[in-house]
């Protein structure tokens, strides 16, 4: 189909191909394709009437979705593929049923917008079954007769229809088989005088002959309830149930003129009234017509199968309408598929390059380019409605001249909200435009970003198709992508926010986050709730340049304590230095979080500069100094650190006892064991006191003695229930067994990889796998691993981690009794060591060799040199004896 908008784009006709690109939406056609097999089967089957008026009804399917998101094009196209196949998309493949089938597409918003509502949509049926059929369908016709002089007493029927648009190839054929119908009754009856007069007189005639039972009334008007509908005053509630007559007409069809009607209701939502008049006909029509199948469109969902609804319709509840219940178990509301009711969601990535390759050609190939393609696809989050306005955009872009370009879709467009914004009434706007400054939220949030004090209003718009529900997430509902940013870029409405509208409700959608994680910390901290508030509280105060940060620091502090490191990646981080108090402590907690994956002189260069910003509070200013310290320590720049763990330390803050740890593993790193070991006293929990002395102890070989340390660290760590301490006193388990006993370091180190699976330390993922090199010392590919891990370790800028691997090697290679590998081994560990920290590593390869040191040690240990080199050499002897390699 040709795309008369863009063909008009332009003077040259022939300059490029222009055609309505159709994304093949398989699963909905599929769904369509299914629901109607089975309906086909049911009208078919021997139990099946027509008339039955109290079984469920499954003769419709519901697609919804917000406006633009392509379900009038759907309609469209399903219309056609029933039609004929060559208009069927190649991929949806061919239907299984064979029976005649009649589609029959109402737009219901031109009914409302003509005013003729229900009379229209009644008209356009017959009219399209006067042109399939070409018979009369006598019952039906009889009474829409009578209804037609009596409420439009001299109007011709066929001006009526084409002066209200309803006007088609057969637009004449309607009155003359109405006529015709007339004309048969009263052939039927034997009453030749009647043909030609008013229909009432054979209305009353042909209930009369009803009445009696007069067979040929009953064979062309038998209904059980045709007497009772004409009886009836002839208005509008009486039209309205016609439907069962034209159902039972359909059914009386001889077998070679049989044939389904498939209508297809589209624009459903303008039906909705406050006392839903039209919706309650349409239901009608719907329930009394169970042999014709329904496919209706419309931006919400039929609820028609919510008992609330009892006495606003006729038939409600989900034993009516079984296909059209919320599923028993609840489901994130985005899945295609819910039983009848489907949502149109938006179109991926591929369908929307699919779609505007399509959608302009010239000479063979897309007329947009593939930069500007993506460029589109990825603004518009897959709403189709914005592709369509990104294509005209282009078009405009080119008339004017200029080539388009990239950068000239980064953009919203006022036609997309003005589509979305028709349908809510003031209230609701305001709590979209709310709720567009959060990513998710429930309906506390909602309001209390809104500055209501009730909820009804947020729980009506999550109603509406463009908000999508999870309920398994931690809040369940959040707006379409594409649609937020409209929503935010808005300088078109007349309603639109004032920069101070959007400031205000920033500060008040961050109070609620605020409000939300104290709260719940109080009763049972969450890191989920955490994290997540983390986010879109950072996000919020960047954005809008909030300066209450209140409980966003204390927020900090948790989330730094619990060392899980979740990334905290903004959607756009800021260039250059920050320049207000939530820019520094936006890009403070994203360097703390991104050390995680990024060389540790980055972290130092990002935090360096968030310091020099001036813009921290003090207890934040503290955070930063610690983190920058503990950088360096993995830089193996000592002074450096000892300088900033000092600094924190003397502050005698909140971050003093983790400074003070720090200050007695740079004493360890330096060798001074003794200085280490007495300040663990002082270090408590807080100070991670068991991590230090574990640490003291396995470098002296004292297995037991760490195994028992580290053991205590992971149990105080679980019963705080900190995540990151336990992974980290797991793998250092793991390696303090790795030397002594393989076996069930092993069994410690699968349990490690388990606790690591779902938290972000890469130096701990590191340093298991030295743990893994460690174990399997004495054994075949260890060089081979080893380098493979020094490599990971130099992209991770964690050089201290080198040194552990040199030392497992040197493990190796002792146990092996290669001397000269150790040598050389040993060498490369001394050069590694040469600024001090770690040289006591270079001690316990000479002593687990059964080598003499070359020159006198600095490393001051805890109970002599003497009985940790008999330790260390013993764990060697041992590691021989287990895996039989000769003396």
């Amino acid at each position: 189909m040709a795309d008369l908008r863009a063909l008009f784009s332009s003077n040259d006709p022939e300059e490029y191909d222009a055609a309505e690109a159709f994304t093949d939406r398989q699963d909905q056609w599929l769904s369509v394709a299914a629901a109607l097999g089975e309906h086909l089967q049911r009208v078919a089957g021997p139990g099946f009437d027509v008339e039955d008026l109290e079984s469920p009804r499954t003769n419709l399917i519901m697609f919804h979705g917000v406006g633009g998101a392509g379900k009038s094009t759907l309609l469209r196209k399903i219309e056609a593929a029933l039609a004929t196949a060559e208009d069927r998309p190649v991929q949806w493949g061919a239907p299984s049923w064979t029976r005649r089938l009649l589609p029959i597409r109402i737009d219901l918003s031109r009914s409302a917008s003509t005013g003729s509502d229900y009379e229209r949509v009644l008209l356009t049926i017959r009219l399209a079954l006067a042109g399939e059929l070409g018979r009369t369908l006598p019952s039906f016709d009889v009474a829409l007769r009578n209804y037609w002089e009596a409420v439009h007493p001299g109007e011709l029927l066929d001006e009526y229809i084409r002066r209200t648009g309803i006007a088609g190839k057969v637009t004449n054929l309607l009155p003359g088989q109405l006529q015709a119908g007339v004309g048969e009754i009263a052939a039927a009856l034997q009453l030749p005088g009647l043909i030609g007069s008013a229909a009432g007189q054979i209305t009353s005639a042909l209930v009369t002959a009803l009445r009696e039972r007069h067979d040929r009334a009953q064979a062309l008007a038998g209904a059980a309830r045709t007497a009772a509908l004409l009886e009836a005053t002839p208005d509008l509630e009486s039209l309205s149930f016609y439907p069962h007559l034209l159902a039972w007409d359909l059914a009386q069809l001889p077998a070679k003129k049989a044939v389904t009607p498939v209508i297809l209701l589209d624009t459903f939502e303008d039906t909705a009234d406050r006392h839903r008049d039209l919706e309650r006909l349409l239901q009608r029509l719907v329930w009394l017509m169970p042999n014709v199948f329904f496919v209706l469109a419309g931006r919400s969902r039929l609820q028609w199968a919510d008992p609330a609804l009892h006495g606003a319709l006729d038939w409600t509840g989900p034993s009516a309408w079984p296909g059209l219940a919320a599923p028993a178990v609840p489901r994130p509301r985005p899945i295609t598929g819910s039983g009848r009711q489907q949502l149109i969601g938006d179109l991926s990535p591929e369908d929307c390059e699919a779609y505007l390759s399509q959608r302009l050609v010239q000479g063979g190939h897309p007329l947009i380019g593939s930069r500007i393609r993506a460029a589109i696809t990825v603004r518009s989050h897959g709403l189709p409605l914005h592709l369509d306005l990104a294509v005209s955009r282009f078009l405009e872009i080119r008339r004017s001249g200029r080539t388009p370009t990239p950068v000239d879709f980064d953009c919203s467009f006022p036609a997309l909200l003005a589509r979305v914004m028709s349908d809510l009434t003031p209230e609701e706007r305001h709590v979209l435009r709310s709720v567009s400054l959060l990513d998710a939220w429930d309906l506390e949030l909602a309001t209390r970003a809104a500055g209501l004090t009730q909820q009804a209003t947020a729980r009506r718009l999550t109603e509406r198709p463009l908000i999508a529900e999870n309920p398994y997430a931690l809040w369940p509902y959040h707006l379409h992508r594409a649609i937020g940013t409209a929503v935010r870029e808005d300088t078109h409405n007349e309603d639109r926010w004032t920069p101070a509208d959007w400031h205000q409700a920033a500060t008040r959608a961050l109070a609620a986050l605020g409000e939300q994680w104290t709260t719940a910390t109080a009763q049972a901290p969450s890191r989920m709730l955490l994290v997540a508030c983390l986010r879109q509280g950072l996000r919020l105060a960047r954005d809008h340049r909030l300066t209450d940060l209140g409980w966003l620091t204390a927020a900090a502090f948790d989330y730094t304590d619990d060392s899980v490191w979740e990334p905290l990646t903004l959607p756009a981080d800021i260039t250059g230095a920050p320049d207000t108090p939530a820019d520094a402590l936006a890009e403070l907690l994203t360097a703390i979080t991104r050390r995680q994956r990024e060389h540790r002189q980055r972290t130092v260069e990002r935090l360096s500069e968030v310091l020099d910003s001036g813009l921290l509070s003090a207890g934040l200013t503290e955070l930063a100094l610690y983190y920058r310290a503990k950088a360096y320590k993995d830089l193996s720049q000592g002074a450096a650190a000892r300088a900033g763990m000092r600094q924190v330390a003397d502050a005698d803050g909140r971050l003093a006892p983790k400074a003070r740890r720090g200050l007695a593993n740079l004493d360890r790193l330096a060798g001074d064991f003794p200085a280490a070991l007495a300040a663990v006293p002082t270090l408590g929990w807080k100070g991670r006191h068991n991590r230090v002395l574990g640490d003291i102890h396995w470098s002296h070989a004292n297995t037991a003695q760490a195994i028992a340390a580290f053991e205590a660290g992971r149990t105080e760590a679980e019963e705080r229930g900190v995540a990151g301490e336990r992974a980290m006193m797991q793998v250092r388990l793991a390696l303090a067994l790795s030397f002594a006993d393989p076996v069930r370091a092993d069994a410690e180190l699968s349990l490690a990889h388990q606790l690591l699976e779902d938290l972000d330390q890469r130096a701990n993922v590191l340093l298991a796998r030295v743990v893994a090199l460690i174990k399997d010392a004495g054994t075949n590919g260890i060089s081979d691993r080893a380098q493979s891990l020094n490599t990971d370790i130099t992209a991770a800028g964690l050089p201290y981690l080198h040194r552990f691997v040199e030392l497992a090697v040197a493990f190796h290679d002792a146990v092996l009794g290669d001397d000269h590998p150790l040598g050389s081994t040993i060498d490369h560990l001394r050069e590694l060591t040469a600024s001090g920290d770690f040289a006591y590593f270079t001690d316990i390869a000479h002593f687990m060799a059964g080598l003499p040191l070359p020159d006198l040690s600095s490393t001051r240990w805890v109970d002599g040199s003497d009985p940790v080199r008999t330790r260390w050499r013993q764990i060697v002897l041992d590691r021989r004896a287990l895996l039989a390699v000769p003396e």
